[in-house]
């Protein structure tokens, strides 16, 4: 009898789960006595569940029986202390993640008790409570499907009037806790794609649709604080803690824009609509879009590199036909104009983002959208056949200048004359534009960036149905959409603007010229390139968007609009100073390099510069001054063979991988055994021939003089200055101790001591071969570096001359090599010189 007595439950079994149930029932208040008995029974009520699911169905029929979930809301009830409100929460979570059976999941949705429980009042000011409620939240959305999420609404005559798990996790969206933002996206997505009609009319209804106007709100607030932080690191460019923050918010933003469009695939009707609209009135309209003008608009609170920015993430991101129709056709509008009106609202609009906004009246001349007595008119001035250049192209004289310019026209004024970081970000948003699939073609001709491709297969397929007019434009110089299909089009989306925000839109002046506007973006790009004070990757953008444009032909390029950049290509100045530079060695070589990432650049699919670059600060320069490696910056900035590439490209040819050079001059077999240097240059402890070196001494240390034999070795492209020892056996052989590159060394006499020749000394490789730019946590360049000095002492005044003569003639050897080399490059008029050939193992001296 005793045995019997003491004989232990068996864990896993039905008279437990009884067991446990009795200690529940048995609860009146828990407090510090009790609790961790209490949470013992919860936590063990749930393994014996989901045990009883996977083994013995008769353990959840019990918990139906005995209405388990009531018990919990009534220890909820009489709970004195918070841990048990979170082991309960735990307890559901893990009960609805890990029950398999969807007959216990139905069960327990169909239970009036699970709503009781969304509800309940908990105390969310603790955040652990509050974690542990979403995550209960989100493990119900997990189950949700057509047959579940009936059990958990309330409806009247077949309408959804209540479902409080929708209701209560929205309250959280905009929580601060980024993991609590995650949740209830989560929750909302799984919500949608059931595809619940009677659900789906009810979250889209004036009663909830507050939901996405807040959103869009939401991600206001984050678009101002990004360019908060945008505005601060520019004024503390070294900040890589500001540079952290801006891409923390870009992460947030981003991830904000994905929400929106995964709701919107989500195919919930009608919430296309109202997440596009927000977007537009709450964000686009008042915000974006005006801030794209450099002088501050009423309201306005985002600058315009991050308007540009976020134009570009919207585009690539919300792919709606809505809203990529919308942006396109406001573009022909002044910043003024699309400013709305007050007593427009979006559904769901939030009054805190009401803008005031004076009206300005635009100047008349002003090109683009004019707003006037509270209408906007699309004005674009007729184009006669005088002002249509004899060879077919428009005479290219846009004034940017005007106060009252077109958003269209603003970007362009960036593009010929505006900053680093708006030159990108103008460039960007054209190339978003381009590639937005949800554009249509009208719009892109209109804008003046429809690619040659498109304008060519949108008139073969008119033509290969037999549409005579498409097949005379597909062989004549315009082959544009004609001005009243532009008109046409352009016309029927400003209505749309109309109909939809309030504005007033008429197009009375018909007569768009998308040629003309083609070229005047051709001509913005053209000025680009033949700018000097642009980085060659920002440029490399501005080729790849002229790429394509261009048409493959050597009369595109030959055009009025194309003659700058042929004559900036031909002059060559930049190319033909560094051949006579410090680093004339291996010009070469970054040349090469340089074409090679330029060639990659502009036949990519999409530009290869990283967006976000546009919303950091541009690094000051490392080294100032004549120092080489201020040098060695300026050639890695090279921008003939961005200008080369696009000649062959227009011209109709193919670009070749590697630049075309002549190849190095052949110099005789003995001639380097003679030398005893390779192609790596004198190596320390060599040998070489000192017939014509210079007796010298040196101190690379104070009061440790050493005697040295100085020679200036050329050799093709390449040269040295060396130090050797004499051979005590061969008088005229020597051993090398140190070497410096003949390149960039700059000799010059002392002015006090004629005996003294100085020489600058560099780097044997270039540490700017990849140059070290700001990068993108904004942590700025290299520690700034200096050239070595070499100060070498001659026996005599005629001795020390001698020597910078040697090292001149050996730069001028060089140079010229180099130059030879480039000249099918250069493609400079004259005959090719004949190479140079020297004998790498003896010193010029003069």
């Amino acid at each position: 009898m005793w045995f019997s007595f003491w004989r232990s439950r068996d864990r896993f079994s039905l008279q437990e789960l009884r067991y446990l149930t009795d200690q529940l029932q048995k609860v009146q208040i828990v407090n510090n006595v009790n609790k961790d008995h209490v949470i013992e029974v919860l936590r063990s009520i749930a393994e014996l569940l989901i045990y009883g699911d996977q083994h013995d169905p008769t353990f959840f029929e019990f918990f139906i029986e005995k209405q388990i979930i009531g018990e919990f809301l009534r220890i909820l009830d009489v709970s004195r202390t918070v841990s048990v409100a979170l082991q309960l929460l735990q307890t559901m979570s893990i009960m609805i993640q890990n029950l398999k059976s969807e007959h216990a999941i139905y069960y327990i949705f169909n239970s009036e008790h699970i709503n009781d429980l969304i509800g309940y009042s908990f105390d969310f000011g603790n955040e652990e409570l509050l974690s542990y409620y979403i995550t209960f939240l989100r493990a119900i959305s997990g189950k949700l499907n057509k047959r579940t999420i009936s059990l958990l609404v309330e409806t009247q005559n077949d309408e959804v009037v209540s479902f409080p798990l929708y209701i209560e996790a929205i309250q959280f969206a905009f929580h601060e806790e980024n993991m609590v933002r995650i949740a209830v996206r989560a929750l909302t997505l799984n919500v949608y794609h059931v595809g619940d009609e009677c659900v789906n009319r009810f979250v889209t209804s004036t009663l909830l649709a507050d939901y996405f106007s807040n959103l869009v709100a939401y991600f206001r607030k984050q678009c101002i604080s990004l360019d908060g932080c945008v505005s601060e690191a520019a004024e503390n460019p070294d900040s890589s803690d500001l540079a952290c923050f801006i891409l923390s918010a870009v992460d947030e933003i981003e991830d904000t824009l994905y929400y929106c469009s995964d709701v919107i695939s989500s195919g919930v009707p009608n919430i296309e609509r109202l997440v596009t609209e927000n977007i537009l009135q709450l964000l686009v309209f008042p915000s974006l879009l005006p801030s794209l003008k450099l002088e501050p608009v009423d309201g306005m609170q985002i600058g315009a590199s991050t308007s540009m920015y976020l134009l570009c993430c919207i585009l690539r991101i919300v792919k709606t036909k809505d809203l990529a129709r919308s942006i396109g056709a406001s573009l022909f509008c002044t910043p003024e104009s699309v400013l709305p009106k007050l007593e427009s609202r979006p559904n769901g609009y939030v009054s805190g983002h009401d803008l005031t906004h004076e009206n300005h009246q635009p100047h008349p001349d002003a090109l683009g959208m004019q707003a006037g007595g509270g209408s906007l008119r699309v004005s674009v001035l007729n184009f006669s056949s005088s002002d249509i250049h004899p060879a077919g192209c428009p005479l290219l004289q846009h004034d940017y200048s005007s106060p009252h310019l077109a958003l269209r026209d603003i970007l362009l004024s960036y593009v010929v004359s505006g900053d680093e970081i708006h030159v990108l970000g103008s460039l960007n948003l054209l190339a978003t534009l381009l590639q937005t699939k949800e554009l249509d073609e009208s719009i892109l001709d209109a804008l003046g960036i429809l690619p040659q491709r498109k304008h060519h297969k949108k008139l073969l397929l008119k033509a290969l149905v037999g549409d005579v007019s498409g097949e005379e434009r597909l062989f004549s110089e315009e082959n544009s959409l004609t001005k009243d299909e532009i008109s046409t089009e352009l016309e029927r989306y400003l209505q749309q603007l109309k109909g939809q925000y309030g504005w007033s839109c008429s197009n009375s002046e018909p007569g768009i010229s998308p040629r003309i506007h083609r070229y005047q973006v051709l001509d913005a790009l053209v000025s680009l390139l033949c700018r000097s004070d642009i980085s060659a990757e920002t440029l490399w953008v501005g080729g790849w968007l002229l790429r394509q444009l261009l048409p493959c032909c050597e009369e595109g390029f030959n055009n009025n609009p194309l003659k700058p950049l042929k004559d900036s290509y031909i002059c060559a100045d930049g190319l033909l100073g560094e051949i006579r530079g410090s680093w004339c060695d291996l010009l070469i070589s970054v040349l090469a390099d340089e074409w090679s990432k330029c060639k990659k650049a502009i036949e990519a699919s999409t530009p290869q510069k990283d967006p976000n670059r546009m919303l950091f600060p541009l690094g000051v320069p490392s080294v100032e001054g004549e120092s080489t490696f201020a040098a060695g910056e300026g050639m890695c900035e090279i921008v003939f063979v961005l200008r080369h590439q696009i000649r062959i490209f227009c011209s109709g040819g193919a670009l070749p991988d590697q630049p075309p050079v002549c190849p190095p001059s052949e110099l005789p077999g003995h001639t380097r055994t003679k030398s005893g240097i390779d192609d790596g240059g004198p190596k320390p402890g060599s040998e070489i021939n000192i017939v014509n070196a210079v007796a010298c001494r040196i101190a690379f240390e104070r009061g440790k003089e050493h005697h040295f034999c100085f020679s200036a070795i050329s050799r093709g492209t390449t040269g040295w200055l060396v130090l050797a020892e004499e051979s005590p056996l061969k008088k005229t052989r020597g051993f090398v101790r140190v070497s410096a590159p003949l390149a960039g060394s700059n000799p010059k006499i002392d002015d006090k001591h004629s005996r003294w020749l100085h020489l600058r000394i560099r780097p044997s490789t270039m540490p700017l071969m990849d140059p070290t730019k700001p990068n993108i946590l904004g942590k700025g360049r290299t520690k700034c570096l200096i050239d070595g000095r070499w100060t070498l002492a001659f026996k005599d005044e005629i001795s020390c001359k001698s020597a910078q003569s040697m090292v001149l003639e050996g730069m001028r050897l060089q140079s010229s090599e180099v130059e030879r080399r480039l000249k099918p490059l250069l493609d400079l008029s004259g005959p090719t010189p004949d190479p140079v050939r020297i004998d790498p193992a003896v010193a010029i001296v003069k």
